[in-house]
């Protein structure tokens, strides 16, 4: 039966069918979003938790750990980890790929809501979720600027009006606003002027609350009018606050600019943000698990210009960082990439072939296979990426090989005389299960990559099915448009003078052919030699593959570095602040630097903040624009130049497109330390981070411990306390009102609300020592009865047009204005002296060096967990030219080698944890994909021998492709054996055994149907099959050779694919040629030798006497 006949003889219908299929490839290509790689985003929830002034052992205690216990009951919790420092914890909750996440956050949303009644009362609001993984590098950050606005009025737009509309982008997971905090009016009171005056801080901030009142009024109906009762009592900016009267002594009123620095400033003033060396205001802008990086970028660019034009004038927005840049040009580049290869590929087959209207076939088969996979990547939900677009690249080089074969086929019965209809029937007649034998067997190998699992599985997936539809797709074109081609169109060579270029590629294949004809002669005549080829190619392929350098994924270079630098524990922010700028600085002079932003100081959001520590984000020129160099090059040279800064170290890293896992860390990969007891951690950490140091493995080996932090410990004599008549609790609130940044009033306007932010003066929080300037007022400034009267009578007695904070009158108009009103309250009370409006003598003021003393000590600034253990995580990036394979064998060395306790364990995290589990699933990836091959061919064959021999060329391929990986690791050492070279491995699998696949069907042919010997057979099958074999090896070669050239942005991604290929095929294509018909001999001899001894076995087992009698 022939398949192709229908379509030879009707070529009106084959060319339509063609076209629909072209037609619909097209738009598919169209409609396709693009990404940088499939979706392998593990379903991962942020949860965090504030409570003010909790310290990181509190946070852990009270808040982590309930939490934990009820977050830890979700199914499909495969990890989780949590970080708490000083009011805040921060939980990362990472779920099995196979979860949803809409339906994780709603699990995780009944899980906040059943642990509420485990948590603190004084934790105000509810833990917040939001579906984003922290350790996800940036898609865009945006740096706003001005040079007539303060960091505080940009971070108010920023936050009020960016940060809304973004985070309704579609994509975006997280907006988080740096490098400042919303404006604030600061009053930073004197201690001293305090004392003086006899008032303690509880009672200016009682004032304060009362300062501010947005409660309802009601309304005056008069006659046919409803009139709104308006009061003024909002004070808004620091003036307003200036003359709010405190208290009253001497008869005269104490306003707050006596007794304090009242200033419009912002709620934290330990806080920094930079862009390019001027302070900025960063928008850092996440995406969702799962949402495709640039059309959540492209979301973000559209609405730019309409949010921009909604800021103040004097806010200038600049895009200081965008991820999708390389991105984009490393698509564009891949797509440059295949056009070369198809080019390529179309003169292999003119020079073989010699013939520009034979050529014209196969030339059709390409295009129309890639297109036709565009359409089945659009039913299929996949994108166009870097690892699609490779599939596609490597696929030129053999969805070609089924044209090529009935194209070969054809054109030699045309050649021999045969007109041109007949000879395109039987010439896909003959070639017909051999074309279904190719295609098939190399769609085998992708089975087992189809059920492989996790992040490496859908990698593998999705390259699997573009090139298995390539594959399928070309095998139907090839048995029909290319049948129909071959036998409507004239394939003779024209009468016409052939160039020189022909004429020498006639030359060098008939010498090829030539040498080979001798040869094989050769080789049949002493197949012992071969045999023992076989066996040594089998064994030096084993031992080069346990002996590969290995690693997860190329690094590819996206042209962007994260930094994280940290300083000492104890470093103040001020002291922070400045080597934080001279970092910048540095980093903004190189010459490859396009753009440096960053921020220090914060705290809370995912990306955690502290005084003594900092983030910055880099974005490199182009590679052409930067000489050439690589990131790990701008990396290496950076890092010498930071050296030199004393105090403070930085961690520099390439951002990456693949990362797993859902811990933040100052480097790449992570290794957790897990333990029972924080003291355990604190002895073990230390040493094994020492230890790694020191090996030449490694990079900015670093932990996220933080056990050393600086505290003035105050210990209380509680009897002393009490006889004072004073309480631990007015101690603590006096102590928060001092040094806590306290937001003690709310300020409302239209768009947001602000606060008033008190506390001591910078002078009196810089040094231990100023704690004797602290006292405690006895009277304990509860805002209640007459003193909350007074103070708003301050503020709501004042005549119209004056200020919500009182009046400018004298202090005599505001001390008889006083008067009445005491003489207002005794009418009504009947005592005046129960009911002062203001205190009117001084309150008692006790010292805190009357009951209490202090010491130094040491506190951690961060506490961590993952499940139920306490952890810490160490965090390394990989020298130049290490591996991750040399760095995981280093570090289990290391641990064995210190004797850890086995009551700390360590796990790696991230890509090291995702490599450690796929290590040696390669190995049983490869023998399945074997075997799949071996059961489809023996389907086909209906034979356990013949496969065998298909499968005998594929020691040969992976000789070859790991000595080219090894020869180009010379020359570049980021070359190894990771996932894109495996992938490479396996192609071979299915591409090598074609040209056995030709030789073996032909000559079982010519067994069959002209009673020719085995040695006869094979023989002529490999004569006649030599040039269709050297069409597809060289076509595959060439198809693989500008992956393996490696040029263009993301090449280190694409080139261990092509130097897999390229030298698997050409080690394997000068052997095979031998190899495989003296294997086939070998096996028919076999098939022959088991077929006599399974008959005599059968016959013993049926008594049969005449074979007994014939033995």
């Amino acid at each position: 039966m022939n398949l192709s006949r229908p379509f030879i003889e009707r070529p009106v219908a084959t060319t339509l069918l063609t076209m629909g299929l072209a037609l619909a490839g097209l738009v598919a290509y169209f409609l396709l979003p693009v990404a940088p790689l499939p979706s392998v985003d593990m379903p991962v929830i942020f949860v965090q938790a504030s409570m003010a002034g909790a310290s990181p052992e509190t946070m852990s205690t009270s808040v982590a750990t309930p939490l934990e216990r009820h977050l830890g009951t979700i199914a499909g919790v495969n990890e989780m980890t949590s970080s708490s420092s000083t009011g805040s914890t921060r939980i990362v909750l990472q779920f099995d790929m196979k979860r949803d996440i809409d339906g994780a956050a709603r699990d995780v949303q009944a899980a906040i809501v059943a642990a509420r009644a485990d948590l603190p009362t004084a934790l105000r609001s509810n833990p917040t979720y939001r579906k984003m993984n922290p350790a996800d590098q940036p898609v865009m950050i945006l740096a706003l600027t001005s040079d007539t606005l303060t960091p505080g009025q940009i971070y108010d737009a920023a936050s009020t009006i960016l940060s809304q509309k973004l985070s309704q982008v579609s994509g975006i997971g997280q907006v988080q606003v740096s490098g400042s905090s919303l404006p604030a009016v600061r009053v930073d009171l004197n201690p001293r002027a305090l004392f003086k005056y006899g008032i303690g801080l509880e009672t200016v901030r009682a004032a304060l609350s009362a300062a501010n009142a947005n409660a309802p009024k009601g309304a005056l109906e008069v006659g046919p009018k409803r009139y709104q009762v308006y009061v003024n009592d909002q004070a808004r900016t620091a003036n307003d606050f200036k003359t709010l009267i405190v208290a009253y002594r001497n008869g005269a009123a104490v306003r707050l600019q006596d007794v304090a620095n009242v200033s419009d400033g912002v709620e934290d003033i330990r806080n920094l943000g930079m862009a390019n060396g001027k302070p900025a205001v960063l928008v850092i802008l996440t995406r969702q698990p799962g949402a495709n990086i640039i059309e959540t970028v492209d979301n973000v660019k559209k609405v730019l210009p309409v949010l921009q034009a909604s800021l103040p004038p004097a806010v200038h927005v600049d895009v200081a960082n965008d991820r999708t840049l390389s991105i984009r040009a490393s698509v564009t580049d891949v797509q440059i990439t295949m056009g070369i290869a198809v080019l390529l590929v179309m003169v292999v087959v003119y020079l073989f072939l010699r013939n520009g209207r034979a050529t014209i076939i196969p030339s059709v088969a390409v295009p129309l296979s890639i297109l036709g996979t565009f359409g089945v990547m659009y039913i299929a939900g996949f994108t166009i990426d870097i690892l699609s677009l490779m599939a596609l690249t490597v696929a030129t080089g053999f969805v070609v090989d089924d044209a090529i074969v009935v194209l070969e086929n054809v054109t030699r019965h045309i050649e021999g005389g045969m007109p041109r209809l007949q000879a395109a029937l039987v010439g896909t007649g003959e070639v017909g299960f051999t074309v279904l034998s190719m295609s098939m067997s190399l769609i085998a190998v992708f089975i087992p990559i189809l059920l492989y699992g996790g992040p490496i599985g859908k990698l593998f997936q999705e390259f699997a099915v573009v090139l298995a539809a390539s594959v399928l797709i070309s095998m139907v074109i090839s048995l029909t448009t290319t049948a129909m081609l071959c036998g409507h169109l004239d394939l003779k060579h024209g009468e016409g003078k052939q160039g020189w270029l022909l004429n020498a590629s006639e030359r060098f294949f008939e010498a090829m052919r030539s040498v080979y004809t001798r040869s094989l002669g050769w080789a049949l005549n002493n197949p012992r030699v071969f045999v023992f080829c076989f066996f040594a190619t089998l064994g030096l392929t084993i031992f080069l593959f346990g002996k590969m350098p290995t690693s997860l994924m190329p690094a590819e270079d996206t042209g962007q570095i994260q930094g994280n630098i940290r300083a000492d524990q104890s470093i103040s922010f001020q002291l922070m602040q400045g080597k934080f700028q001279s970092f910048v600085q540095i980093i903004a002079k190189d010459p490859a630097v396009q753009s440096v932003v960053g921020f220090t100081g914060g705290g809370g959001g995912p990306r955690g903040g502290g005084t003594n520590s900092a983030s910055v984000f880099i974005q490199l020129k182009p590679i052409n624009d930067r000489g050439g160099l690589s990131t790990d090059d701008v990396v290496d040279r950076l890092r010498k130049k930071l050296t030199g800064i004393a105090g403070a170290r930085i961690s520099l890293m390439g951002a990456r497109n693949f990362r797993t896992g859902g811990r933040s860390s100052d480097s790449f990969y992570q290794y957790a330390m897990l333990g029972e007891s924080i003291e355990d951690l604190d002895k073990w950490v230390p040493k094994i981070v020492d230890a790694l140091s020191a090996l030449p493995e490694f990079e900015d080996v670093n932990s996220d411990r933080q056990d050393a932090g600086l505290e003035v410990q105050l210990s209380i004599d509680r009897q002393a306390a009490a006889r004072l008549g004073i309480s631990t609790t007015q101690i603590t609130s006096t102590l928060y009102d001092a040094f806590g940044q306290r937001q003690v009033s709310t300020i409302y306007e239209d768009m947001n609300q602000y606060h008033v932010v008190m506390g001591v003066a910078p002078e009196f929080w810089q040094s231990p020592e100023t704690l004797k300037d602290i006292y405690v007022s006895k009277a304990g400034g509860a805002v209640s009865g007459s003193q909350a009267t007074a103070a708003v009578a301050s503020t709501v007695t004042a005549p119209a047009g004056s200020t919500a904070a009182g009046t400018t009158a004298d202090a005599s108009a505001d001390s008889r204005r006083n008067q009445q009103l005491n003489a207002l309250v005794s009418t009504v009370s009947g005592s005046a002296s129960t009911a002062s409006a203001l205190s009117t003598s001084k309150e008692t003021m006790v010292p805190l060096s009357a009951f209490t003393s202090y010491g130094p000590g040491l506190t951690p600034l961060s506490i961590g967990h993952q499940g139920p253990f306490v952890a810490t995580t160490i965090s390394f990036n990989l020298a130049k030219g290490k591996t991750l394979g040399d760095a995981v064998a280093a570090i289990n060395k290391t641990m064995a080698d210190l004797h850890v306790p086995q009551s700390i364990h360590g796990e790696f995290g991230g890509n090291a944890r995702l490599f450690q589990q796929n290590t040696g699933n390669m190995g049983i990836l490869i023998l399945t994909a074997i075997i799949a091959v071996y059961i489809i061919l023996g389907v086909l064959y209906e034979s356990l021998i013949h496969p065998i021999t298909i499968i005998s060329t594929l020691p040969s391929a992976g000789l070859g492709a790991l000595i080219a990986l090894l020869v180009a690791r010379k020359f570049n050492d980021a070359i190894d054996l990771n996932i894109i070279s495996e992938i490479g491995l396996i192609l071979l699998i299915g591409i090598v055994k074609k040209n056995a696949i030709m030789m073996v069907d032909f000559a079982l042919d010519a067994e069959r149907r002209r009673g020719l010997t085995p040695r006869e057979a094979i023989y002529e099958a490999c004569l006649l099959r030599f040039r269709p074999i050297m069409m597809t090896t060289f076509a595959a070669i060439l198809g693989a050779l500008p992956l393996a050239f490696g040029f263009g942005t993301g090449a280190e991604l694409r080139q261990p694919l092509g130097i897999a290929i390229v030298g698997g095929l050409m080690v394997s294509q000068l052997l095979t040629l031998y190899t495989t018909p003296v294997i086939y001999l070998y096996m028919d001899r076999f098939r022959l030798w088991a077929g006599r001894r399974w008959n005599r076995f059968y016959a013993r087992l049926l008594g049969d006497p005449i074979q007994d009698a014939a033995e």
